[in-house]
């Protein structure tokens, strides 16, 4: 009798899914073959339907900090459950709490408005701009992502062909909106300044990510991030950091924290609730007055915004942030630790690349350096990058198998994980330099 197989339980999942989801996921970089459907997390792992356990590093986007299924997080979650639902008027005591948390830790901020997702944060913030200044114009640099509205969806990973031309990510999007978003190189203040000259007395602001982890991590120089808060003020626009990402995972205060400008809007969301979905704007009270909750003419609507469950994870995660100092100190160590393992295997292994990060994020571009903007990253080997990503997942070590998306460290991880992961990135990319794929 012949032997019969069975399906992979992911793969059926994924099947089942795609007849009732577009492509069997609700966000299209979900989709990445193996592992097809997570079943389980916990700490600083997650398991697949065929029972597969991973040490996760790429925390959905960075959105897991504390490591999956806090207890902190999930026992205030708990207790919000017990308490006050969704009402949809008038304000509640958590709400006011967290506004609170958010303008002791952001430096730059007076007061916040909550939402539901980075897109609508960033949104809201583009929109206070163009209201504040009644100018057409923002600059924002390619790589840099700020979520899927039209202002802004354009000239993230590009090709060498569409760098810095139009670059849409996606059909649907009218011309007009494309063509008032400018698009400046990183790290590269002259481009900036072109774009002011070409368009005088017209750009509303600024939006940038700080360190763009949208493509990996492009560190700032200082110099770059204090000429942006002297070409915005001595322009009459508008700073914009986009916090989505940096915000609460590399300090309390996000990365304004770090390199001591302030911008005049913040965005944040991610991270804040280790997982929950939330996010917000912050900024100077004068410009958080236009909107209309306040009397304003900016429109602020929505039913979930604030929402009491998702406010609870905010303020437990926030808190215990702010409370121990030594999370950011263990979570950069392990990261330094990480990035010079690393740098130590492409240098004996003979392997072209660039290993870079920021506190508990890490990667490695197989590219010659040095890397300091987008520009750089033209020459990156894409196939490389997501076959060390797809070798490591398939060894146990989950990495987000496409080009140019960055690992993340949380609270969860240990140095034995760290070791673990250097023996295993040693023997992927070993077999890579023995196959030629690098």
């Amino acid at each position: 009798m012949a032997a019969t197989t069975s399906k992979p339980a992911g793969l059926a999942r994924h099947e089942a899914a795609s007849a009732l989801i577009p492509g069997g996921v609700n966000s299209a970089t979900r989709y990445i073959g193996a592992p097809f459907a997570l079943t389980a997390a916990s700490g600083a792992y997650v398991t697949d339907a065929d029972g597969q356990r991973y040490l996760d590093y790429h925390a959905a986007f960075g959105a897991i900090l504390l490591g999956h299924n806090a207890p902190v997080v999930n026992g205030a979650v708990r207790d919000a459950l017990g308490g006050l639902d969704l009402t949809g008027i008038g304000v509640t005591d958590i709400e006011i709490e967290l506004a609170r948390l958010v303008t002791d830790l952001i430096p730059s901020a007076e007061q916040m408005i909550a939402s539901t997702s980075g897109s609508e944060a960033t949104a809201q913030a583009i929109r206070l701009a163009r209201a504040v200044t009644g100018r057409r114009y923002i600059i924002k640099f390619q790589g840099g992502f700020h979520g899927w509205h039209d202002a802004v969806a354009r000239n993230v990973i590009s090709g060498p062909d569409t760098a810095y031309g139009r670059d849409p990510m996606s059909a649907g999007i009218l011309d007009e909106a494309l063509d008032a978003t400018l698009i400046a190189e990183f790290n590269d203040l002259d481009s900036v300044r072109a774009l002011y000259q070409t368009h005088p007395e017209q750009i509303a602001a600024i939006i940038l990510e700080p360190i763009p982890h949208n493509v990996g991590a492009l560190l700032p120089t200082q110099e770059f991030a204090d000429g942006l808060r002297s070409l915005t003020t001595e322009h009459g626009s508008l700073l914009i950091f986009d916090e989505v990402i940096t915000g609460f995972r590399h300090t309390p205060g996000g990365y304004q924290q770090v390199c001591g400008v302030r911008p005049d809007i913040t965005t944040f969301g991610k991270a804040m609730a280790n997982g929950y979905p939330i996010a917000g704007v912050a900024g100077r009270r004068d410009l958080m007055q236009r909107f209309s909750s306040a009397g304003g003419d900016v429109l602020l609507a929505g039913t979930y915004n604030g929402h009491p469950v998702c406010a609870a994870a905010a303020i437990a995660t926030m808190t215990y942030l702010r409370d121990n100092a030594d999370f950011y100190e263990r979570t950069h160590r392990l990261g330094d630790r990480i990035r010079a393992g690393l740098a130590g295997i492409l240098e004996e292994l003979d392997v072209s690349g660039v290993v870079t990060g920021f506190g508990g994020v890490f990667l490695v571009y197989f590219v010659d350096g040095p890397v300091r903007g987008y520009r750089d990253l033209l020459g990156n080997n894409h196939d490389a990058y997501v076959a060390f990503h797809r070798r490591m997942t398939e060894a146990g070590f989950l990495m987000l198998p496409m080009s140019l998306k960055r690992n993340h460290i949380s609270g969860a991880h240990t140095e034995e994980d760290i070791d673990r992961t250097l023996e295993a990135a040693r023997d992927v990319l070993k077999g890579m330099r023995a196959d030629g794929t690098v």
